[in-house]
């Protein structure tokens, strides 16, 4: 039957999405560390990236997290001239995480996961609607 070609690939969507909320979560949990020696690098951004992956023994492509990379660059400055981390300068490094943007990402990894879970319903009642036709 079909129907569980579909269940496989909402299912490995519904994975793909969770790793990218944990990915996220991450990211806003650190979005205000600093590095704990002078002049070193604070909290690194992380990025998700996906790639389709054919399941040969059901014959469909389906979602898989190919890697996690850190976002290089891009680290604000705070002028904190008593915190250990501070340059000679007095400014503090801080890391390369925007709130809004993370939330935003956040909010659509949401929408992915629920669109998901919207297929597999959808699946499930065709299945019960086709299992009630051949009962009656």
């Amino acid at each position: 039957m079909e129907l569980d070609k579909s269940f496989a690939i909402a299912f490995s969507g519904m994975s793909a999405q969770s790793e990218r909320l944990k990915v996220i979560a991450e990211n806003l949990a650190n979005a205000d560390s600093t590095a704990t020696t002078a002049g070193g690098d604070p909290y690194k951004r992380k990025i998700i990236t996906f790639e389709d992956q054919l399941d040969r023994s059901m014959g469909v492509s389906k979602v898989h997290v190919s890697g996690v990379k850190q976002v290089d660059g891009g680290f604000g400055r705070a002028f904190e001239p008593g915190h250990p981390a501070a340059d000679a300068s007095g400014y503090v490094k801080t890391p390369n995480v925007n709130s809004v943007t993370e939330l935003m990402d956040m909010r659509e990894a949401q929408r992915s996961y629920e669109a998901n879970l919207n297929v597999i319903d959808a699946a499930k009642a065709m299945l019960s609607r086709t299992i009630d036709l051949l009962r009656g």
